[in-house]
């Protein structure tokens, strides 16, 4: 679908409080070699690529229009995924982190996992894969 460039501009300052973390994140990530690219209208920032990708409980983040990836490969291999999360931020706006954690947590509650059964997460599976 394409937007306007007055829609694109509300989206972005919509989701903008979740940019701004995903920015400030990316910005200290830039003494271990991170790696910024712009890629479908969102930043890609490949931050960990010379850490090993065990130490990490994530390959791919997403803050609003950043997404962050321990590697360049993952960031390939979930890009379509995390592109259902930047829709969500642009859905939710500055909503979007407490609605996560809260949602994950009220999955946690009911004995569910948090992280799997996260109806965010389960979007963006179903949407975008992986």
């Amino acid at each position: 679908m394409k937007r306007s460039r007055l829609a694109r501009w509300a989206l972005w300052l919509w989701a903008s409080p979740n940019t701004l973390i995903g920015l400030l994140l990316g910005l200290l990530l830039l003494p271990l070699g991170a790696r910024f690219r712009r890629v479908d209208g969102v930043l890609e920032i490949a931050a960990l690529r010379r850490l090993p990708r065990h130490r990490w409980s994530f390959a791919a983040i997403t803050f609003g229009h950043v997404i962050l990836g321990t590697h360049a490969q993952d960031l390939e291999r979930l890009r379509a995924h995390e592109l259902v999360h930047v829709r969500q931020c642009e859905r939710w706006g500055p909503l979007f982190l407490p609605a996560y954690l809260l949602a994950g947590a009220w999955q946690w509650v009911r004995g569910r996992d948090a992280y799997w059964d996260n109806p965010f997460e389960v979007e963006a599976r179903r949407v975008g894969g992986c």
